[in-house]
């Protein structure tokens, strides 16, 4: 295939798929008796219009680049990781107790090493458990980390309610040292807004997932897995290792992901701060294909719709977007393979 042919399925495909969306948007615009044009221009307005609409866009895609990562990763080893939302408010948990430990006024820089093992190995261990139930027994991944979200989101519940909460409330203490500092803190416009440094953390993940992907020979292996395990196997790999090593390590992204809440937002964890941004992340990395990149860019789109629904819902219900963000996921899973197929077969008559 060569270059131009490259650039034509990278493209093409996506654009066709977003544009089939906007017309379904539009048909649900006029359905309330509004204009389009208004609607989303009111919606840019709110989002990328703005300085803090762009900040409250970049918040909510940090934490959608993790878990989409976390699932992409998954995907690309055949494995469909439906526990993001718990290995990302585990993650966030373990961060949060660490930094209940720490003593006051330590450098963000100094502990934030800590601080990321931390959240990692709680996600990991979350992630880690069905992937050795798959590895060692066949247990379905999907059905196990269904289940585990429901156990480990009570558990943590339980915890932070019985153990480590703030009288009257459903959150932990503050943390005493490592909190990451606001874009507002540096750039004045985006005074307001939860972005946060931890975005540097998702594009620095997006790009070394990239790398172990495409680049090392345990990412070649994860990919032969997920495209022939038969044939992977018969070569000399280990199946089963890849498994629980790619769940555990997609558990590992999900659980870094919650430290865009607990140290760049809040400062501590809170019952029910991960509600949706794992089960969103799935639909991140079906957009985004599975590629770190299209992953990041997935993020921004639903990013944008989610706080554009805010914006919007002087004209049009919230849910109209929501509804928008399935149809967006629909077009993408429908029409993509549909305008790849059409691009091989004109090729192919052309040659």
């Amino acid at each position: 295939m060569n270059r131009r042919a490259v650039i034509e399925e990278a493209i093409l495909p996506p654009f066709v798929a977003l544009l089939l969306a906007v017309v379904v948007g539009d048909l649900l615009i006029l359905s309330f008796g509004q204009s389009p044009g208004a609607v989303f221009k009111l919606l840019l307005e709110g989002t990328w219009g703005n300085a803090y609409g762009f900040g409250q866009v970049l918040y909510k895609a940090t934490t959608l680049v993790f878990t989409g990562l976390a699932v992409g990763l998954g995907l690309r080893a055949g494995l469909f990781n439906i526990g993001a939302e718990s290995q990302l408010a585990a993650g966030g948990f373990c961060a949060a107790l660490v930094g209940l430990l720490l003593p006051d006024g330590i450098p963000a820089l100094l502990c934030l090493p800590l601080y990321i093992l931390a959240a990692g190995i709680g996600g990991g261990i979350v992630g880690a458990v069905p992937g050795v139930l798959k590895a060692k027994f066949g247990a379905h991944e999907v059905i196990v980390t269904i289940m585990l979200n429901f156990i480990v989101l009570a558990l943590l519940n339980y915890l932070t309610s019985e153990k480590v909460h703030v009288p009257d409330t459903l959150h932990t203490p503050e943390l005493k040292s490592g909190a990451l500092p606001r874009l507002g803190d540096f750039l004045e416009p985006f005074h307001g807004s939860a972005a946060n440094a931890t975005i540097l953390l998702a594009i620095l993940a997006a790009i070394l997932l990239g790398w172990y992907l495409f680049r090392t020979k345990r990412g070649f292996e994860l990919r032969a897995v997920g495209l022939q395990s038969r044939a992977a196997e018969y070569a000399g790999v280990s199946v089963a290792g890849v498994t629980w090593r790619a769940l555990a390590v997609s558990g590992a992204i999900a659980g870094i992901g919650g430290l865009n809440y607990v140290l760049g937002y809040k400062h501590y964890y809170e019952e029910g701060f991960a509600t949706g941004a794992g089960f969103l992340g799935i639909a991140v990395a079906l957009v985004g294909r599975n590629h770190p990149l299209g992953i990041v860019l997935a993020a921004l789109l639903f990013a944008t719709l989610s706080q554009g629904g805010l914006a919007v819902n002087a004209l049009v219900p919230k849910q109209m977007v929501d509804v928008l963000q399935a149809v967006v996921i629909l077009a993408v899973s429908t029409s993509v393979p549909e305008v790849r197929r059409l691009l091989r077969l004109h090729r192919s008559t052309e040659s």
